[in-house]
């Protein structure tokens, strides 16, 4: 018979309103015998069933639910129903050649995300309860991608991530089953990118901007682009792609620029796009000195903020790369501009926009918001699942 975690009174109120996740401080206690990782029944104050999860009293995240239904059995069916829906929303909803497959909690697999790369699968195995189910769900996940004609060659974990450590586990990474070439050819909106899948950030490339890329393509043809932040290309390669006169890009990392060059000859866009290492702050400042402007202008930063604490520094971040943005577009020219900060909610986001064209003293016609690409689900229950803020202006200088 499984432990049961009773709850608080008065606590539980993520969990109702449909999250997943309770956390130590709301749990009255735990009665039966458990190890870390086994799966638990949850019972609010009163003894009413409020499903089962997996507990770690490692990780403050003290129960992860998997089903609101107390008699659903955790069993080879239940996954393969989970895998199931998840698949069939994104034939759906994607292009499936190259998406993310599970995206957490947002389908209902807590702590799991994996990723297809064309005939590769990469995997993030982030809670421990999972990690116990990781082999499960790569065999389930490659049995219903066959029945669609899709061969899956290999498969890659890259549970590296530091929220791991919050779990009290080890970082890991590795094969699963056989070897591979882990440089694997991806085509996303007719662009080639070499995504690295050993090495490469998160599971090696950057799914959830494919929409928001596509999105610049009319405002790219025959522009003179800057593009911000760049990693290994993809802004810039979509904007060169869609017919942009000159692109330059600029990222600090000088290996993920290396990527970013290799793509641009994939592409046969090495004319085009000219790479610039270093750091953006101290680059946007100086060619506005040299009276440099664009036509259109990309802002594709790194998440400034993982934690509530840190948000007030980061908004600060984000208004200036933004301030100095906006003066290097010319005159009825676009700004694409983003945060992939949970922490930086969409109205603070939007407050940091307002004010930074205040002080750039230029006005902006909305031309789009956005958010992240549909195979990363937004769960309305679940405020982490919402991450992406992806704006298009047309940034007009006050006359």
């Amino acid at each position: 018979m499984p432990a049961k975690v009773t709850l608080k009174k008065g606590e539980g109120r993520l969990l109702k309103r449909g999250g997943a996740w309770i956390f130590d401080n709301e749990i009255a206690g735990v009665f039966g015998d458990f190890f870390n990782g086994d799966i638990v029944d949850v019972a609010d104050h009163d003894g009413y069933p409020l499903g089962k999860g997996f507990i770690n009293v490692n990780s403050k995240i003290r129960v992860r639910v998997l089903t609101r239904n107390p008699e659903q059995e955790i069993d080879d069916a239940f996954w393969r129903m989970r895998v199931e829906n998840a698949w069939e929303y994104r034939k759906k909803t994607v292009d499936i050649s190259s998406c993310r497959v599970i995206f957490g909690e947002a389908d209902f697999i807590p702590g799991f995300v994996m990723d297809k790369y064309e005939d590769v699968l990469v995997f993030q195995a982030l809670a421990l309860g999972i990690d116990r189910y990781k082999e499960k769900i790569i065999g389930i996940t490659k049995e219903i991608l066959s029945r669609d004609g899709i061969g899956i060659k290999g498969v890659y974990e890259r549970s590296d991530a530091k929220e791991r450590e919050k779990e009290g586990m080890e970082k890991v990474k590795g094969f699963i089953g056989d070897e591979f070439d882990t440089n694997v050819t991806i085509c996303e909106n007719d662009v080639k990118y070499i995504v690295d899948v050993k090495d490469g950030q998160k599971t090696g490339f950057f799914l959830d901007q494919k929409y928001n890329r596509k999105a610049i393509w009319s405002m790219a043809k025959g522009a003179k682009v800057l593009d911000c932040f760049t990693h290994t290309g993809s802004f810039g390669l979509n904007a060169a792609v869609a017919g942009a006169a000159s692109v330059l890009s600029v990222d600090a990392s000088e290996s993920a620029l290396a990527v970013a060059a290799e793509n641009a000859r994939l592409n046969n866009v090495e004319n085009i796009v000219r790479y610039r290492c270093g750091d953006v702050f101290e680059i946007l400042p100086e060619l506005l000195a040299q009276n440099e402007s664009y036509d259109l202008v990309i802002l594709d930063p790194p998440a400034f903020t993982k934690s509530k604490n840190s948000v007030k520094n980061a908004s600060k971040g984000y208004r200036e790369i933004n301030i100095q943005g906006m003066k290097l577009v010319r005159d009825g020219g676009f700004l694409a501009t983003c945060s992939c900060s949970h922490f930086m909610t969409f109205e603070l986001f939007s407050e940091v926009i307002a004010n930074a064209a205040k002080a750039a003293h230029v006005k902006l016609r909305q031309v789009e918001f956005r958010t992240q690409s549909p195979d990363h689900p937004i769960l309305w229950s679940a405020d982490e699942s919402y991450y992406l803020k992806f704006y298009i202006f047309q940034v007009v200088k006050e006359r």
